[in-house]
């Protein structure tokens, strides 16, 4: 898919631009990107333009993305002074959720930095009622345990998760069918109206290994699948600290 601001909209917002900003040498309109909401795990194309406002020509050096997901830059080499200017990449929203405002660098002769912001919202099909979990001290080998409740987004259906190859190689899930309440975060309760699951996530020992050996803290994203939304990448987060 292709998100594109049209011509017309865009030379008439350019004019007002290049008015307001005139000390920067390359002007995007509009000057937040509205990406709008996108699934998690969805890739898109994405087409900005913008102008080069100046009566210099611009080189460009390099074009990439200050943020995870973006790749494929395609840019022109150079801009023409009063010019327009089309920048195309592709957008993986593998890992995300929430609100996003991914940014545009393009990188001019000599060094000199460009910016093209971007802001939008990632649906995340599958809501974790929390996502990060304390190890504490760990000694390995130790057995660890944590529950927490699942539902899906919309809170319509019960989520099927379950944990993905490379996570149940250190941990193992339970889950149990419940209605919840999820009026308040904070607040999770049972016997609601919404279906959801209860997990009980737990491990027989964490594993330590190449990067893991040169320092104490722990950090192990635990991730998850679904069959129903198999591009989803749900995920928890384990913090800690080796007790050595």
């Amino acid at each position: 898919m292709t998100s594109r601001i049209f011509k017309p909209v865009f030379v008439a917002a350019l004019a007002l631009a290049a008015a307001s900003f005139a000390d920067e040498a390359i002007r995007f309109v509009p000057e937040v990107f509205p990406m709008g909401e996108v699934a998690q795990g969805d890739q898109k194309h994405y087409v900005l333009q913008g102008a080069n406002t100046t009566g210099a020509e611009i080189v460009l050096e390099n074009v990439f993305g200050q943020g995870i997901g973006m790749s494929n830059f395609k840019f022109p080499t150079k801009i023409a002074p009063n010019a327009t200017v089309t920048i195309e990449f592709d957008m993986d929203f593998a890992g995300m959720e929430g609100k996003i405002d991914p940014t545009v660098v393009l990188v001019a002769a000599g060094g000199k930095p460009y910016t093209a912001n971007l802001s939008g919202v990632v649906k995340a099909p599958v809501f974790f009622g929390e996502k990060m979990f304390d190890a504490g001290f760990y000694k390995a080998g130790e057995k660890r345990e944590w529950t927490f409740y699942v539902w899906e987004t919309d809170k319509k259906a019960r989520p099927d998760i379950e944990l993905s190859p490379e996570s149940a190689k250190q941990f193992s899930m339970k889950s149990k069918p419940v209605m919840l309440n999820v009026d308040k975060l904070d607040k999770i309760k049972e016997g609601g109206k919404v279906p959801g699951i209860k997990v009980t996530l737990s491990t027989k020992g964490l594993t330590r290994e190449g990067w893991e050996l040169k320092q104490k803290s722990i950090r192990k994203i635990v991730s998850f699948k679904s069959k129903k939304y198999p591009k989803a990448t749900p995920e928890v987060l384990i913090v800690g600290y080796w007790n050595e």
